[in-house]
């Protein structure tokens, strides 16, 4: 069946950074367009980024462009987000997300996602 398993989360101080990976399988990785979403405490999960199955085009929610990067390598069915300058505000449960073909910003259409994991940016 298809499993995303995301690493990386953790505690880190405002200002800091962290990567997140996401390991896909189960699938025909190159065949899917990837995402992350999150969702912070009493609050509905929203979208953060995504690539498409190519990589030739990404798109990023206004609240992280510019601070975050999301990349992929095939060869290793791995989805990464970079997170550079992290708020207090980005503190969340981070998931991996795959999307059949089409590149997505809506967290509803996804087709699969995984079980999170939680960042947390200290003040």
């Amino acid at each position: 069946q298809v499993q995303l398993v995301e690493s990386g989360g953790g505690l880190v101080q405002a200002g800091g950074s962290l990567r997140l990976s996401c390991a896909a399988s189960g699938l025909t990785f190159s065949s899917y367009a990837m995402g992350w979403l999150r969702q912070a405490p009493g609050k509905e999960r929203e979208f953060v980024a995504a690539i498409s199955w190519s990589g030739a085009s990404e798109y990023s929610a206004e609240s992280v462009k510019d601070r975050f990067t999301i990349s992929r390598d095939d060869a290793k069915n791995t989805v990464y987000l970079r997170m550079n300058s992290l708020v207090p505000e980005d503190t969340a449960v981070y998931y991996c997300a795959a999307s059949k073909g089409v590149i997505t910003t809506a967290p509803a259409l996804y087709d699969y996602c995984g079980q999170g994991t939680q960042v947390t940016v200290s003040s």
